[in-house]
């Protein structure tokens, strides 16, 4: 059964048009960037994903519990990372313990609108490093891009 618009102009127009716009599902069910504006501050997060990053490393939270706030590349490499660190304690016959740790200067960086590049200075009894991390603005909230613990 035909419809009576099914032969008209009209509808041979509206189909044509549908025809030549491929559907992208990325550009509706994806990631989507979110500029700044639309953002929290990024300090907070800055410096409470480094003390998480750094109990990480130490054996003593669960890189799972980070999981929301990192992409999967970083999730791999602190993954890596975690291993490693677990490895020298157990050579060393050291337990995991919640490290003491002070976070110092947060220099921030925004090379275009939605992404931070920041390095927070973490100050240990015994040392300083460097924590280096790129948020993307991601969904309407911060995602850590790239860490690196220096």
């Amino acid at each position: 059964m035909n419809s009576p618009t099914a032969g008209t102009p009209a509808s041979h127009a509206r189909s044509a048009a549908h025809a030549h716009t491929p559907f992208d599902p990325d550009q509706f069910f994806g990631r989507q960037r979110t500029p700044t504006d639309q953002l929290p501050p990024p300090e907070p997060l800055l410096e409470n994903l480094t003390r998480c990053v750094m109990e990480v490393l130490a054996g003593a939270r669960e890189l799972d519990q980070l999981a929301r706030w990192i992409s999967e590349d970083v999730y791999k490499h602190l993954l890596k990372r975690q291993v490693v660190s677990a490895r020298a304690r157990q050579v060393k016959g050291l337990q995991a313990v919640r490290p003491v740790l002070k976070i110092g200067r947060i220099t921030v960086y925004e090379p275009r609108d939605g992404v931070v590049e920041a390095v927070v200075m973490v100050h240990q009894r015994t040392r300083s490093r460097a924590v280096a991390i790129r948020l993307e603005g991601m969904d309407r909230r911060w995602r850590a891009t790239a860490i690196s613990v220096l």
